[in-house]
């Protein structure tokens, strides 16, 4: 049996910087906190609390004083930034810079409408194309003040006020098909005003996507590697699975069944942004050994 591991898959280059950075703090302390989980897998998560990493909510941010805190590669609203100087907390920033570019982005946007306003003009609506309560979105959201307006796909754009001018952004890791088809609908409904959409996907997430497919129809049988939380992981083990109806999702090696692999010339083994190689790789000894005892 030839076993082979995607080499598109696994983390991005955002989500390696930010392991990077808890990894060298932790090797010199021992101890540090993150907000949120610091990557969507379990596995991974896991292996970096046995160094010492301690994930925090929002709510425990506020009741923490003069620690080191690790904001993950999502990036976090202002309001984030202001407790944290509060309570005296030292932020080791992993933001991904596309996350952060667009962050000030939004801002720009948001602050030129208000000024706007302040001289009789009509601020526009700022709408974003994403997860509504991602971590991501939730730090776009919070560059305008709470104001911007999230749609998950075209049907959210019936909501929209059209009477106002419109700017849309997108969260960094969702779909070009599904922007085109947003873009599409508000021309479509949109009879007068301005409407301005930026493309603001981040295209090493972006370009993975028909890779995967490739590398997805090259197998007889796919495992698809991927955290239960990993937004990302679902649509693209969906993509995998729409040209190989034998790929399987997993989100550990002990979910391996021996029967998916049977009899199969050929193996591939993929999975999310946020899906570390050690474990597809742990993955990979396992059916070899299932395929040896055949």
């Amino acid at each position: 049996m030839r076993v082979e591991i995607d080499s598109n898959s696994g983390f991005c280059f955002g989500v390696v910087t930010a392991i990077k950075k808890a990894e060298e703090e932790l090797d010199r302390s021992g101890q540090l906190y993150c907000l949120g989980d610091i990557v969507h897998n379990a596995s991974e998560v896991d292996r970096l609390c046995g160094k010492g990493l301690k994930t925090i909510t929002h709510d425990e941010l506020g009741e923490l004083h003069d620690v080191k805190v690790l904001l993950r590669a999502h990036g976090e609203p202002p309001q984030t930034y202001r407790t944290a100087s509060d309570n005296h907390i030292k932020i080791i920033d992993a933001t991904c810079p596309v996350v952060l570019q667009l962050q000030r982005r939004i801002k720009q946007a948001y602050d030129e409408g208000v000024d706007s306003e302040r001289h009789g003009g009509k601020k526009p609506l700022i709408v974003i194309y994403g997860k509504n309560g991602h971590a991501e979105v939730n730090g776009l959201v919070g560059q305008t003040n709470g104001e911007a307006v999230v749609i998950q796909d075209a049907e959210g754009v019936k909501n929209l006020d059209m009477s106002r001018d419109i700017l849309l952004y997108s969260q960094t890791t969702k779909s070009l098909a599904g922007f085109r088809e947003v873009v599409e609908e508000i021309k479509r409904r949109k009879k007068g005003g301005k409407f301005e959409y930026f493309d603001t996907i981040c295209r090493q997430v972006a370009n993975r996507m028909e890779k995967m497919r490739e590398f997805a129809r090259n197998h007889e049988v796919v495992i698809f590697v991927s955290g239960a939380k990993s937004s990302n992981g679902k649509v693209l083990f969906e993509k995998c699975r729409e040209v190989n109806p034998r790929t399987y999702l997993i989100s550990e090696e002990s979910q391996l069944e021996p029967e998916w692999t049977e009899g199969a010339e050929s193996v591939g083994i993929c999975g999310a942004t946020s899906t570390p190689l050690w474990l597809m790789e742990k993955v990979a000894d396992i059916i070899r050994k299932q395929d040896a005892n055949q």
